[in-house]
């Protein structure tokens, strides 16, 4: 940068005086500009350099190299000053700038810089719809995540980051939603397992409120995404308590199956052959019952529904 501007200094004293004068006026403002810039104080660089093309612009054909210099600095200085600004987390501040950057540079033709802003575009929504979601302002977060998704729809976890902000407000319909746009998008298991999660939540709800058959129809939608030994157990729970002992077995035979080592396992082996002795199948509820009768709390109880079903 210092060798053009002496070099543009030696131009302006071979031109007419007026117009030389003109020039090195214009070109000292470069030359100050050119330093702040090498002091990294990009908005001492941006100023000077705007008003070194406006004098350099006055000067006519001598002007035209200072006019060069000047538009192929003055795009990479602004993009330095939105970097500036989202390094420091003033997101909105930063995005305006990378416009600014965007629009100088097609109107000087800087493409790398143009490029380079517009991906930082991306980053930087990005970075600010995390920040808010961190900060829990869930509003601001599902605004901004919502706001990348409109550019880019196949950014899945930005899709996964909107579904947990929506699911944190409540919005379980657009969570749903969210949640089948990142999982159709890269982010497979860790959606699955949240649309688990909010089918599981529902079952639970749903079993205070004594819906039973609403309970296992959130659970069978919950086991559609990830089987969980949670979800057979409400399952089961709530056909007891519709008198449906065919599925309540179902239910929790399916439980013991990927939990066979669950704490209550012997509470549950216990009801399981009760089940089957209601049911009248003698020997699946003898199977049962003597898996635990050797158990200290269900023993004694299980072997005198061994001696009666002898």
């Amino acid at each position: 940068m210092k060798k053009v501007i002496l070099s543009l200094i030696a131009l302006a004293l071979t031109a007419g005086v007026v117009s030389a004068q003109d020039l090195e006026k214009a070109t000292e403002t470069a030359q100050s500009a050119s330093e702040a810039l090498d002091n990294k104080d990009y908005a001492t660089a941006l100023t000077g350099f705007k008003e070194a093309l406006v004098e350099a612009q006055a000067c006519g054909e001598e002007g035209a190299e200072l006019i060069a210099t000047c538009k192929g600095v003055i795009p990479a200085i602004v993009l330095n000053i939105a970097k500036g600004e989202i390094r420091d987390a003033k997101y909105d501040e930063g995005i305006a700038t990378l416009a600014e950057a965007i629009k100088v540079a097609v109107e000087y033709e800087a493409i790398d810089v143009e490029e380079e802003a517009k991906t930082l575009v991306s980053q930087a929504k990005k970075a600010k719809a995390g920040a808010l979601y961190k900060a829990k302002d869930f509003a601001g977060a599902i605004a901004a995540f919502k706001d990348v998704l409109a550019e880019n729809p196949e950014d899945g976890i930005s899709a996964l980051q909107l579904a947990m902000a929506l699911n944190q407000t409540g919005d379980k319909e657009g969570a749903i939603a969210a949640f089948e746009q990142a999982r159709a998008n890269g982010q497979e298991a860790n959606a699955v397992k949240q649309l688990a999660n909010i089918y599981l939540k529902d079952a639970q709800a749903l079993l205070k409120e004594k819906k039973f058959k609403d309970v296992i129809a959130a659970c069978e939608k919950s086991n559609e995404y990830v089987e969980s030994a949670n979800a057979y157990k409400l399952a089961a729970s709530a056909a007891s308590q519709l008198k449906d002992n065919k599925s309540a077995i179902e239910f929790y035979e399916k439980y013991l199956g990927i939990s066979p080592n669950a704490k209550d396992a012997a509470a549950i082996n216990f009801t399981l052959g009760a089940l089957y002795q209601q049911l009248g199948n003698k020997e699946k509820a003898k199977e049962f019952y003597t898996k635990v009768e050797n158990d200290a709390t269900y023993g004694a109880q299980a072997k005198q529904q061994l001696n009666v079903l002898k």
